[in-house]
């Protein structure tokens, strides 16, 4: 008899981000900075020196004192993983029996959800409001009434760019028995952050990556912060040698260059400004159905029921942003200044060919 897969696995398809050589990329909110020559020349200096045939140190202790430096806090609470995934799929998986329950809040990263899934949990969907905001109140209700065991979210979210105060997140995590995952992986761009108070509480983790502002999605690094009873659970079921030696020795690195990250950020979060000023004119001057939300991530988010043809139309044009269906957005990650010029001036031009073709 042939072997048959399970049934949670047989009808999955791989994560499919979009393909294709594309001049400008907007679409997967990775910063528009590369590694400066200073890093480039560093990097390989490091190269020549590993020891290819011995594996990486398994608690990262280096790579975790220049992340904790950089962000003011105790190394022994910082646990550093294969990319933020990795953390999700262990906090679904090992920090939680079969069955629990999983409070997510939708929209927001799909990868909670699944990881969810996978792990055989119970997920409860909390739907945010008409302004694509978390109310405080009602997802405390939503995790209390459903006796959940985790509740998790992005904060700011991505897609939508929205945020929850601290003072509202403090009094999440004080009004449930849930265990409180906060994924911080935009918050560099905004001035909300819990995660110097991690800490204090025992049922809260707060999840870093180093793919936003730090600018290093290709290796692949992220970082859950905790009190130290959560944080040897979490040393305790990752993988032995999970971040390998390369990772952690470009991304020590990488956190010590504590003034070239802070002046980036700085500048990814004017020119996100400055970029959702510029769909907020386009919308005043062609009177556009744009529905457009104040920023607090490193993107901007706009409801239109012209989301998929803008989006086909920048695609043709080799732009890429992301598109998002269901709710008929767009995810424009900033770029720099000529990158975010380009894309405006494609968006308009759109906007101008569509009103003629209407006219005749």
């Amino acid at each position: 008899m042939p072997y048959e897969l399970c049934d949670k696995v047989r009808t999955l398809e791989p994560y499919q981000p979009i393909e294709g050589q594309y001049r400008i990329r907007l679409d997967a909110n990775e910063s528009f900075f590369s590694m400066p020559q200073v890093l480039r020349d560093e990097f390989k200096s490091i190269v020549d020196t590993l020891d290819f045939n011995r594996y990486p140190d398994p608690m990262a202790k280096e790579l975790i004192a220049a992340f904790a430096d950089y962000y003011g806090l105790n190394p022994a609470h910082i646990t550093a993983t294969n990319g933020s995934d990795e953390m999700l799929y262990l906090l679904a998986s090992a920090m939680l029996q079969k069955n629990s329950t999983v409070v997510v809040a939708e929209p927001d990263f799909s990868m909670y959800s699944f990881y969810s899934f996978l792990s055989e949990n119970k997920v409860i969907a909390y739907d945010k409001n008409e302004l694509m905001q978390i109310r405080a109140d009602d997802l405390i209700r939503t995790v209390n009434e459903n006796h959940a065991d985790m509740v998790i979210f992005s904060n700011p979210c991505n897609p939508t760019g929205q945020g929850m105060t601290a003072e509202d997140v403090r009094r999440l995590i004080t009004s449930v028995k849930a265990l409180v995952v906060l994924d911080e992986a935009y918050m560099d761009f905004w001035d909300q952050s819990v995660l110097k108070e991690a800490a204090d509480y025992d049922n809260l983790i707060v999840l870093k990556t180093a793919s936003k502002a730090v600018g290093s999605a290709a290796i692949r690094l992220g970082f859950a912060v905790a009190n130290p009873k959560i944080t040897n659970a979490l040393r305790a079921v990752k993988s032995p040698y999970n971040v390998n030696t390369v990772t952690q020795r470009f991304g020590t690195a990488i956190y010590r260059q504590k003034e070239l990250l802070r002046e980036r950020c700085r500048t990814i979060i004017d020119n996100t400004a400055q970029l959702y000023k510029a769909f907020l004119q386009l919308k005043e001057t062609y009177c556009l159905p744009f529905d457009i939300a104040q920023p607090c991530a490193n993107f901007v988010f706009i409801r239109t029921s012209s989301a998929q043809a803008i989006f086909r139309y920048l695609l043709e044009n080799g732009v890429a942003v992301r598109y998002f269906g269901k709710v008929s957005a767009l995810r424009i990650t900033t770029g720099s200044d000529e990158e975010n010029k380009e894309l405006l001036r494609l968006v308009e031009k759109y906007i101008i060919e569509k009103e003629l073709s209407e006219k005749h």
